[in-house]
């Protein structure tokens, strides 16, 4: 039986996985809208999804990220201001640093030797625990935060704000580019120093239609930072993984030319059919398992009937294809469920 690592590795490469890689993942959240009990249930009668899962007995009370606690705004390095109404759910900002262009000259200048985004950072330690994950048969996985580049350069200024700087040819950009380029380059540059073999390069550029920028501002202002910041990690060997929500259909090509492995994208925003048209053989596709329609709101069969279809579209023996689902609350317990039944049903491509 393959490791987790090999497992994804083969798929990654269309060298046939044993079965498709699936990741289920319960935000912080649910753990106080659902019954903590129900949620353990499933966890453990789902040993596929959750290997080696142990109820935790006696368990410590639950503590959130800074920028996902409720009633407690949060600083990042940068100075943007972040709150959330909901404890787990990650907030907005509500503060942008440089609102103001006048503000540019009194922005920090983290240094990404020794802090990430929300604090200190111990790179010794970050190598000890990526050589622990893959001496267990695991991904030595490393990756920037959420939002590294264009979602960060929205937080510093503002979203309507960064747009007219791209419309206008604003100069100082550039300035405020180089210097968040600068700190996401450290941390690569530490990722690869601590052994990562994999590199995650999360951000969200897609909105329910279409994207949150043109393809020619992502070409001028974001994409050659992209090649920059992939380029050290893919010269090391590292798998190349990005992922954006929402329909980035006329950005994908810009994606994958950046240097992409694996592309994480949502399925019904942006289609089956032409992401297996597009994507399919090209790159490995890590499905982003719909979280607004018939997982919320359809009946367990239709939910089985969605990611049976999925796999029939977009899975083949010989791999390429992986499958990631975000629980949030106000997803019926039944259909986590019949999710979860489906997702180990149809892992082995089979029905």
């Amino acid at each position: 039986m393959l490791t987790r690592r090999e497992n994804i590795l083969r798929a990654v490469r269309f060298q046939e996985p044993e079965c498709i890689p699936i990741k289920f993942s319960i935000n912080a959240s649910c753990w106080h809208h659902y019954p903590t009990e129900a949620l353990h249930d499933l966890m453990e009668s789902h040993t596929l999804l959750f290997p080696g899962f142990k109820r935790p007995v006696n368990a410590a009370p639950r503590a959130y990220a800074p920028w996902a606690t409720a009633g407690k705004p949060a600083t990042d390095v940068w100075g943007c201001v972040w709150e959330t109404s909901d404890d787990g759910i990650s907030g907005v900002v509500t503060k942008h640093p440089v609102a103001d262009w006048s503000a540019l000259d009194r922005l920090p200048t983290p240094d990404p030797r020794r802090t990430g985004t929300w604090g200190p950072v111990d790179w010794k330690a970050v190598k000890q625990s990526l050589a622990r994950r893959k001496a267990a048969g695991d991904l030595a996985e490393g990756g920037l935060i959420h939002g590294h580049t264009f979602l960060t350069l929205c937080n510093l200024r503002g979203y309507e704000a960064l747009l007219c700087d791209m419309a206008e040819d604003e100069p100082r950009l550039a300035t405020l580019i180089e210097r968040v380029e600068a700190f996401n380059l450290g941390a690569v540059r530490g990722y690869i120093e601590a052994g990562a073999e994999w590199m995650s390069y999360p951000e969200d550029l897609g909105m329910q239609c279409g994207p949150m920028l043109s393809p020619a501002c992502l070409r001028k202002y974001i994409k050659p930072s992209y090649r920059r910041l992939m380029a050290p990690a893919r010269e090391a060997g590292c798998v190349i993984h990005m992922h954006s929500d929402g329909d980035i259909r006329l950005l994908v090509d810009d994606l994958v030319d950046s240097g992409v492995d694996v592309v994480n994208l949502q399925d019904l925003v942006n289609g089956l059919d032409w992401i297996r048209a597009r994507l399919t053989g090209r790159v490995c596709v890590e499905l982003d398992v719909d979280r607004q329609k018939v997982t919320a709101f359809g009946t367990p069969k239709e939910i089985d009937d969605l990611i049976r279809t999925e796999v029939a579209t977009l899975g083949s023996r010989k791999g390429g294809l992986m499958m990631i689902f975000g629980l949030y609350p106000g997803t019926p317990l039944e259909n986590v469920r019949a999710l979860m039944d489906a997702f180990e049903r149809y892992a082995g491509y089979h029905s």
